[in-house]
């Protein structure tokens, strides 16, 4: 069974939320990061990147940003106010992109479920970033940011949602990028606890680090406890849980600066051995098993060749997998794409006019577009204790951090 927990959110009040507002820490770094909260002190990113107010060049995880990022989230606590919900709530967080709309509940889950495997991963995490969240947790006793979560839908679950969702919302805010986040405020928590009991199994979508320095923070926070009940909130992490029907997963193309010591003959005609080529392709591919590739001006339509060995095994089937192994590594030498310098993802919503500019510009030598991993594709990879390849999947539109706070 899937246990959500409510929480007594610390929260701003609904005429500060959208200066608290955030992006997640993880998807700016350090310059992006200051140019945001520029000119705003509200903005949740002096807490969640503290770095931006201390000199350029710092050290990230330096002693001194740890407590800049406590001197500024008590800072916020006080000028924002935040303020700490008087009974523990569920929440709907619904996000709307353009003509994409998807509601989550925002809730507690257990980090025993998370450490036992009923809440799923498929993504490596690494020490580092575990490090960084896991210090930043504890330093501010707070979980700050949530982390992405998706089950299989359930009509029950979607009834209670929709349900809540003719009431007055707490904050109803439109971001500058254009993404409308609105927030419900649910004190009737129990049909929804009641209904969580019959899913399975949770997945996270995004968010793993969060989850993994969650579990490390309540580990020491353990160790440290006298009378240890298991329901203290340390034992529980900050989620939005979203059904798998309301997911939109974007493409997460790439670009290769050159080609590995090849023409374009040379190069065109090793792809032949594996794949075939049309010319004057679409710049997106219109279903899984054909990519897009750009080269010298140029689209080209790739799908495996009639010969060609079929690929076996749930991530081997994968168009990211097929194209790493059978054209990025074995033609043009991209052995680690975690590593290798030499190749770069663009996901999102910078599609493939990026990747045209990227080449036509000389900056890369040839792109790819995908067409997107789905969202069963990514299920199935979790519930076969598989890792998905990385830089697979880009989740739009992205959660807001500093909205809703898990005090721990």
């Amino acid at each position: 069974m899937a246990v959500i927990r409510p929480f007594r959110a610390l929260r701003p009040h609904p005429e500060q939320a959208k200066a608290v507002a955030s992006v997640p820490y993880d998807v700016v770094n350090t310059d992006e990061a200051r140019e945001l909260a520029k000119g705003n002190p509200l903005s949740f990113l002096h807490v969640s990147r503290p770095e931006i107010d201390l000199p350029a060049g710092i050290d990230l995880h330096s002693d001194a940003v740890y407590r800049k990022a406590v001197e500024n989230f008590q800072a916020l606590i006080q000028n924002a106010p935040l303020e700490t919900e008087a009974a523990p709530s569920l929440y709907l967080y619904r996000l709307v992109m353009g003509p994409h709309e998807q509601v989550g509940i925002v809730a507690c889950c257990s980090i025993d479920e998370y450490d036992d495997n009923t809440i799923r991963k498929h993504e490596r995490t690494r020490r580092d970033k575990e490090d960084d969240r896991t210090r930043h947790m504890l330093m501010l006793s707070a979980q700050t940011g949530p982390v992405f979560l998706t089950y299989r839908h359930r009509k029950e679950i979607d009834d209670h949602v929709t349900a809540a969702l003719s009431s007055q919302p707490l904050f109803d805010l439109t971001a500058n990028d254009g993404i409308r986040h609105t927030i419900w405020r649910l004190t009737d928590t129990d049909n929804l606890v009641k209904s969580f009991e019959g899913v399975p199994l949770l997945y996270i979508a995004d968010g793993h680090h969060r989850a993994a320095s969650a579990s490390r923070a309540r580990a020491e926070l353990k160790e440290k406890s006298f009378g240890h009940t298991g329901k203290e909130d340390y034992n529980y992490f900050l989620t939005v849980l979203f059904p798998d029907s309301h997911l939109q997963i974007l493409a997460y193309n790439r670009v290769v600066k050159d080609l590995n010591g090849l023409s374009k003959e040379e190069f065109l005609n090793a792809i032949k051995d594996q794949f075939t080529i049309v010319r004057d392709a679409a710049p997106e591919p219109a279903t899984r098993g054909q990519w897009s590739m750009y080269l010298d001006s140029e689209w080209y339509g790739l799908q495996l060749a009639a010969d060609a060995t079929l690929p076996v095994g749930t991530v081997a089937h994968l168009d990211v997998s097929i194209l790493q192994d059978r054209l990025l590594d074995s033609i043009l030498g991209i052995r680690d794409v975690r590593t290798d310098k030499r190749i770069d993802f663009v996901g999102g919503l910078r599609g493939t006019r990026e990747l045209e500019r990227l080449v036509d510009e000389g900056k890369a030598a040839v792109a790819f577009s995908l067409f997107p991993t789905t969202v069963e594709e990514l299920l199935r990879v979790s519930d076969a204790g598989e890792i998905m390849p990385p830089k697979s999947t880009w989740f739009e539109p992205k959660l807001r951090d500093g909205l809703l706070i898990h005090k721990i």
